[in-house]
């Protein structure tokens, strides 16, 4: 079946880093558009970031530009979403979200993964 499994989220100080995770299954991942979208308590679930199936574009957020990198690696059905100098508004919970690229409305979320932002 369908998996998409995020990790590596946490508690950070601002200014610090993570690296957030998403193990694909059940699908064929070179087929998908990959993102990162993130809620945070009482909003919206917003994008953060997006990477094409071949991974050769990406486009992010004003919010995060130039602090997240978004990346794939289609050998090992992963994507990753590297987070520097994080602030305090950047604290939400993390989704994972495949979207075919050969048809409009089919896609998959992920369970998602807390971070948090504190000192």
């Amino acid at each position: 079946q369908v998996q998409l499994v995020e990790s590596g989220g946490g508690l950070v100080q601002p200014g610090g880093s993570l690296r957030l995770s998403c193990a694909a299954s059940g699908f064929t991942f070179s087929n998908y558009h990959m993102s990162w979208y993130r809620q945070a308590p009482g909003k919206e679930r917003d994008l953060v970031a997006r990477i094409t199936s071949t991974g050769g574009s990406t486009n992010y957020a004003d919010s995060v530009k130039g602090r997240f990198t978004i990346s794939r690696d289609n050998a090992k059905n992963m994507v990753y979403l590297q987070m520097n100098s994080l602030k305090p508004e950047d604290t939400a919970v993390y989704y994972c979200k495949a979207d075919y690229a050969l048809r409009i409305g089919i896609y998959y979320w992920g369970q998602g993964t807390q971070v948090t932002v504190s000192s």
